[in-house]
């Protein structure tokens, strides 16, 4: 019985991790600024509703290079922004 308890948890373990996660919400931009070496990005956006806070223009930090090239001064994006220890992100660009 131990064993098939342990099937049944593993099995659901299993399904679990295979659910698609939910999907981001993009917001609406255009960058005003990008700054590559502090790898940080300055766009006037629309609300965030995810994070609650108004339309406005803000410096967003950004993770990694890939994100980074994507943005270019007076460039109309869509983009995910979170808060990532601490720190207001921009995860994706598109």
């Amino acid at each position: 019985m131990k064993t098939y308890a342990k099937l049944t948890l593993a099995a659901l373990v299993a399904c679990a991790t295979a659910l698609p996660a939910v999907a981001a919400e993009y917001t609406k931009g255009e960058v005003t600024k990008v700054d590559e070496k502090a790898k940080k990005v300055t766009i006037k956006h629309e609300e965030l509703k995810e994070l609650e806070m108004p339309a406005m223009t803000m410096v967003f930090a950004v993770p990694d290079e890939a994100t980074l090239k994507k943005a270019a001064v007076g460039k109309r994006i869509e983009f995910v922004a979170e808060k990532v220890r601490g720190k207001l992100t921009v995860t994706d660009i598109k």
